[in-house]
């Protein structure tokens, strides 16, 4: 039976080493952390993880990943130590209230499973998410549970919150638990869709052979052949509206590139098809058909607006309580004397 002062300097030891064995553990996971990020940088000739940008995707993904599951280790040791430091406190003060402090335990455990299930739903599916690699930092995400949660630019992939940065600068935190399904368009590839709509009058097979060669001509040029990573192609007539026909351009590019590829492919197209006078209609009244999924790609639908172009157009016409009028005009009578048109003098 150890006296009180001898359980006080036993106390004392059990602490000092839980610190010290929750030091040593973390500075190992850092180092394997470390060792895994430097490791990756030197396979892609980087200082700094941010040069890593131009390197293939899977070195950055990895760093992001392993970075995150080193936090997550961090803390699962951290929460570990200290439980076992408890028990053998407990157990150093009184070894009769082990016993009860299982009860408690038991209790206790019963009690946070069912009051906080949905925390426990979180992390779990959180610490899933990082280790399936679902989506990791800088990542543009659509995240969906029952209806759509977020959809952005990953900022932060915690333990029970992700953080999702939208296009308006809006910074939303989604739990992890309510994230039933993952849409990661920075994964692997992304395909630019550009639809053309050209009216009936065009030569159609004119208008597909000018749109491969400028969409070619991008993609061997020295600042995008980097960004496509294979050949475009011409998927020929998409769809057939009472308007036009629209003919479909699809483009394969990484993923970080595929917003810049679109914008100059589309302006490439517009300044070739003006320069060999083919002309280009409006997108509103055309309904696409065909790939699945293409609803979620850029250049897939028509805007829901009208275009300036056309509502500008839509202001010079007159109005249609006008054409009937224009229509019997020419069953007015008129002589000789009076030209068509003009309104004979009164007597």
């Amino acid at each position: 039976m150890l006296s009180p002062l001898g359980k006080l300097v036993q106390v004392a030891l059990i602490i000092a080493g839980a610190i010290i064995a929750s030091w040593i553990l973390r500075l190992f996971i850092r180092r394997v952390v470390s060792q895994i990020v430097n490791g990756v940088k030197k396979n892609q000739g980087a200082e700094d993880t941010q040069a890593l940008s131009v390197s293939p995707l899977a070195a950055v993904r990895l760093v992001q990943r392993t970075r995150t599951l080193g936090t997550v280790m961090s803390n699962i040791v951290n929460v570990v130590v200290v439980i076992i430091a408890i028990v053998m406190i407990v157990n150093v003060i009184d070894d009769k209230l082990i016993g009860s402090l299982s009860l408690l335990t038991a209790a206790l455990g019963a009690g946070l499973g069912f009051g906080a299930q949905n925390i426990v739903k979180d992390v779990f599916n959180g610490l899933f998410m990082v280790m399936e690699d679902q989506l990791g930092v800088g990542d543009v995400v659509e995240l969906g549970g029952a209806t759509t949660l977020a959809t952005g630019v990953v900022e932060r992939v915690g333990i029970r919150v992700t953080q999702i940065r939208d296009v308006n600068g809006t910074l939303w935190f989604v739990r992890n638990g309510e994230v039933l399904r993952v849409g990661n368009t920075s994964q692997g590839w992304s395909r630019v869709i550009v639809d053309l709509a050209v009216p009936y009058t065009s030569d159609v097979v004119h208008a597909q052979e000018l749109a491969l060669e400028t969409a070619n001509t991008l993609a061997h040029t020295p600042k995008w052949r980097s960004r496509i990573i294979d050949r475009p192609e011409v998927w020929g007539i998409e769809s057939v509206s009472a308007d036009a026909l629209v003919v479909r351009v699809v483009v394969k590019t990484r993923t970080a590139a595929k917003d810049d590829v679109s914008r100059e492919l589309r302006t490439r197209l517009f300044q070739d098809f003006r320069e060999q006078d083919v002309p280009l209609t409006s997108l509103e009244a055309v309904v696409l058909s065909g790939f699945d999924s293409a609803g979620s790609v850029l250049g897939a639908k028509p805007p829901r607006t009208r275009p300036i172009g056309t509502v500008n157009q839509s202001l010079t016409k007159p109005p249609a309580e006008d054409k009937p009028a224009s229509k019997r005009a020419p069953r007015r009578k008129s002589t000789g004397e009076n030209p068509a048109g003009q309104t004979p003098p009164t007597e």
